[in-house]
């Protein structure tokens, strides 16, 4: 009888699942094929293409890079991880309220964040990553066999990060949940941090089980390989079934943490003195207010600083995550910025106030948003990097300054082209459709990649004066095409447009 109950649930959450996606690709169809085709053939280029590289499989560097296999594997679970659990469980194929009027099962709602999951870019950079590190290892002539494994893994690590997240999250719901989870998470950190301290990190990596599954995938097609993959992909179906498990308990349990924020008591505080004033304060509660944002900003705070404190980075080195902070900040609510007004949005045009000033303090908000994640990255990743010279310290003011300005500027102009009614109450929902994140992404972790590493040559020079000289042109060009954004928002007709569009 269970076998038999659990069979038909399974076969109906795969059609459900099969028609929500077609539901959700019914609106963007075309986009949809670019996007997937773009994936296809930037999948197949990371996973061949290195192979033809000189001294790919028969060189010293080659063998350096499957010594570093291992720890890649390791590094894409964790990354799945944290992309689940900061996401309570894995993205929604459904918004919250419209899942509500339909008998959409907590198996089928597991399955869709599992399909959803390839569109992350910090995912989609690790699996094209991990592929092309193994052509590149491996050479030609055993690139199949190993790619055939590397691909399974990518998938169990997907399905097994989906496990954890929905473990998680049902903790979470639990009485005093959210402390037991926090209480976890800080002791994970401080036993990384501690081997890390002690020396001991590389010989816990070295012991990991993926330096045998990678000896195993890399010696071509015999029958280790062959066993090597069967369990693989026994593994995969047996924990994509095993989601479902913890995905109906965490459903049968509401979500304290949403709840409590949804109704706390808020005592009035005394008026501030200007208009700007009155709207900063409006738009800065509708942000950390809101359990999605509070969970992003401490990954965003936190992750990337604890990698940069582990790996010992110079300042030099550091200047890169600002920008890659700053553009995941803005994807958690930056690029739709609007959306956070919903259906207050109608009852916030009809105030007699200039629509110059909302926006400009829309700005403000993400912009302190962003700067307090960047800043709190650099802050903890700096703890072992000493004193800063007077070129590091220019350059990481010049690196904040304008990957702030870049980011807030793109958000912006986003926002006005391409507004959509979110409800991002719920820590599980994103501000635009998936495809569209990760055009976001893309073009933002591009921009201030490219940024940061033009700030990190330059922290090397010895005049901090030219270091924060040449950061004057891209701050004045990206705060130009911000003011040029606010001369948008001002047409009357562009402004009703992103209002109806949001509070739809």
């Amino acid at each position: 009888m269970p076998t038999a109950r659990c069979w038909t649930e399974a076969r109906r959450a795969v059609a459900d699942t099969r028609a929500l996606l077609a539901f959700r690709a019914a609106s963007s169809t075309r986009r949809l094929r670019w996007a997937l085709g773009g994936f296809v053939l930037v999948s197949l280029a990371a996973a061949v293409l290195p192979a033809t590289a000189p001294g790919a499989g028969d060189s010293e560097r080659a063998f350096d890079v499957l010594l570093l296999l291992p720890t890649t594997l390791v590094a894409l679970v964790l990354v799945a991880v944290v992309s689940a659990v900061a996401s309570g469980g894995g993205r929604e194929l459904v918004a919250r309220e419209a899942a509500a009027v339909h008998p959409i099962s907590p198996t089928t709602d597991h399955l869709g964040a599992l399909v959803l999951a390839p569109l992350n870019i910090a995912w989609l950079l690790q699996a094209w990553g991990l592929l092309a590190v193994t052509a590149y290892a491996v050479g030609p002539e055993r690139l199949l066999p190993a790619q055939v494994g590397m691909v399974l893994w990518v998938a169990l690590a997907t399905a097994a990060a989906q496990v954890v997240a929905w473990c998680v999250e049902g903790v979470r719901r639990l009485p005093r949940g959210v402390a037991a989870v926090r209480a976890a998470t800080a002791l994970v950190v401080a036993v990384a941090l501690g081997l890390q301290v002690t020396g001991r990190l590389v010989d816990v990596l070295d012991r990991v089980p993926t330096v045998r599954l990678v000896v195993v995938l890399v010696g071509g097609a015999d029958p280790g390989w062959a066993l090597a993959v069967a369990v693989l992909a026994l593994l995969v179906v047996a924990t994509v079934a095993l989601g479902a498990v913890p995905a109906h308990l965490a459903a049968r349990r509401p979500p304290r943490d949403e709840l409590r924020l949804e109704s706390q008591v808020h005592p009035a505080r005394r008026r501030p003195r200007s208009v700007l004033g009155v709207l900063v304060r409006t738009d800065r509660a509708s942000v950390w207010r809101a359990v999605p944002m509070r969970r992003g900003l401490g990954v965003l705070a936190v992750g990337p600083g604890l990698v940069a404190l582990l790996g010992a980075l110079d300042w030099a080195q550091l200047l890169v995550l600002p920008g890659l902070v700053a553009s995941g900040g803005a994807l958690l609510f930056g690029v739709n910025a609007w959306c956070l007004d919903g259906r207050g949005s109608l009852w916030r045009e009809s105030l007699p106030v200039d629509p110059v000033r909302v926006f400009w303090a829309r700005v403000l908000v993400l912009a302190e948003f962003l700067l307090a994640a960047s800043v709190a990255t650099v802050v903890l990743g700096g703890l072992r990097s000493g004193v800063p010279s007077p070129a590091e310290a220019a350059a990481l003011l010049g690196a904040l300054v304008v990957v702030t300005l870049q980011v807030v500027g793109a958000a912006m102009r986003w926002s006005l082209q391409h507004p959509y009614a979110v409800d991002l109450r719920s820590a599980r929902a994103t501000p635009a459709p998936p495809v569209r994140m990760v055009g976001y992404s893309a073009r933002l972790a591009l921009t201030t990649t490219l940024t940061g590493l033009v700030f990190s040559a330059l922290a090397r020079l010895d005049d901090p004066a030219l270091v924060l000289l040449l950061a004057v042109a891209p701050a004045c060009w990206s705060g130009l095409r911000l003011v040029r954004a606010s001369r948008r928002w001002v047409d009357p007709v562009g402004r009703a447009r992103v209002t109806v569009a949001v509070s739809a």
